[in-house]
């Protein structure tokens, strides 16, 4: 079996996720290649990648949940892919901030154009990873919160590679809540012209460098910000300084890369009444299936 996985991957969790998904992919398939959507579509998607995917039998897509949907660029990225000659299997992926069941809306639209495109979804899941945006979570929980993922993955290949469907539960109007909300496509462009950066700032140009959409640039001596936000939080998250503003949003900026090691200390951190019975719960139902499958 020949599999491609195509990503997009904001702040770093969704990559990590990838990577983990290649590496137990690659004990039961022939060949496993992975592609980040940013590249391709900022180079012009190449043949070599075309040649692959016509010649996988299974396609990947993982992604970052903004907003209940997938972000703007998953969209565009699988709207820039060719109709397969015959019909193909599918699965997804996403990372979310917290384990709401309204998450599982988020690849409605994406599980459509990929039927145009004639790839059948058979296979979507979805796993917590710290929130980049909103509020940051403790040392701790980030490595509960990866440590729960590293163990759910190789249960997730396996009824990938066997071929048992899952699909995650939808939820009352999710077609509609999910139109609504990708709102934030647009919405985030307008308040990604408003970051600004203040005189912590260094020029060291990071935020250029690591943006997906190229949005961000050097000009007259001073960093400049587009119209092509994603608000994927890459540039505020990795600004050595912590010198960006993020508009409209700034008090829910989040700054410096977690290192999802275990902290030698336990780290205490309060959420509302409603997310700690969340994320109890889905720490509940991860450790219940990895007994069970164990």
């Amino acid at each position: 079996m020949k599999v491609v996985i195509c990503y997009f991957s904001g702040t770093g969790n969704t990559a990590k996720i990838v990577e983990k998904y290649r590496e137990q992919l690659t004990q039961h398939c022939d060949t496993v290649e992975t592609y980040a959507m940013e590249k391709l579509l900022c180079d012009g998607i190449p043949e070599e990648f075309l040649n692959n995917l016509n010649d996988a039998d299974l396609l990947g897509i993982g992604y970052p949940i903004h907003a209940f949907n997938a972000p703007s660029i998953v969209l565009k990225f699988v709207k820039s892919l060719p109709k397969a000659t015959e019909k193909k299997r599918a699965f997804i992926f996403s990372a979310s901030g917290e384990p709401l069941k309204l998450n599982n809306i988020s690849s409605l639209k994406t599980c459509k154009l990929l039927k145009r495109r004639n790839y059948t979804v058979t296979n979507e899941y979805r796993y917590v990873m710290p929130y980049n945006i909103m509020f940051r979570h403790s040392d701790t929980m980030a490595f509960r919160m990866w440590d729960a993922a590293q163990k759910m993955i190789p249960l997730d290949v396996a009824e990938i590679v066997d071929g048992r469907e899952k699909r995650l539960k939808r939820v009352f109007c999710g077609s509609f809540i999910a139109w609504a909300m990708r709102c934030e496509h647009w919405g985030g462009r307008l308040n990604g012209r408003m970051y600004k950066v203040d005189e912590k700032c260094a020029q060291c140009q990071k935020c250029v460098n690591v943006c997906p959409t190229k949005n961000v640039t050097l000009k007259d001596g001073k960093i400049k910000f587009g119209k092509n936000c994603l608000m994927c939080q890459r540039c505020i998250q990795l600004c050595p300084k912590d010198a960006i503003k993020m508009g409209l949003f700034n008090k829910w900026k989040v700054n410096g890369v977690y290192s999802f090691t275990e902290p030698t200390e336990a780290q205490e951190q309060k959420y509302n009444k409603m997310l700690t019975k969340s994320y109890k719960k889905y720490f509940e139902e991860c450790n219940n299936r990895i007994e069970k499958d164990a």
